[in-house]
């Protein structure tokens, strides 16, 4: 298997406000932490979660563009990496949708596994998000 067939996705989302201006990252990486793709996107008014959903979604999509049939999701969203392993219940009908589509995404990959981290483990995508919410990243992949 080709080191780019399994790849690390760090993913964060946020907003100013809860609901406020919200901003989705995401980071894709090899294993060995070399960044290949960071992609950022403004959300509008959103809560933080739907926010985190926003990002793994981006995430998920541009490990897929990347050529991914591994990935090890990554980040420090507590609530919806547990939604994703099923120790949490999704009992927000606003995340319902999302939590949906986050697994129909993983579908499509051979195997994923997630690893929370602590925020300042996740640093380069909370980066990404502050800066897309300050208006000092476009809505774009970077290398």
């Amino acid at each position: 298997m080709s080191r780019a067939n399994r790849l690390v996705v760090r993913f964060d989302g946020g907003s100013r406000g809860n609901p406020g201006p919200a901003a989705a990252a995401a980071v894709v990486e090899l294993p060995d932490g070399e960044v290949l793709k960071e992609v950022t996107k403004r959300l509008g008014e959103a809560t933080n979660n739907v926010a985190e959903y926003h990002a793994l979604l981006l995430g998920l999509a541009l490990a897929r563009s990347l050529g991914a049939e591994e990935v090890e999701i990554v980040g420090d969203s507590q609530l919806v990496l547990r939604q994703l392993t099923g120790a949490y219940k999704v009992r927000n009908a606003g995340l319902a949708p999302l939590h949906r589509q986050a697994l129909e995404a993983l579908d499509g990959f051979k195997r994923w596994e997630v690893r929370e981290v602590p925020r300042k483990e996740n640093r380069r995508a909370d980066r990404l998000v502050n800066k897309a919410l300050d208006g000092k990243a476009s809505d774009a992949l970077s290398p």
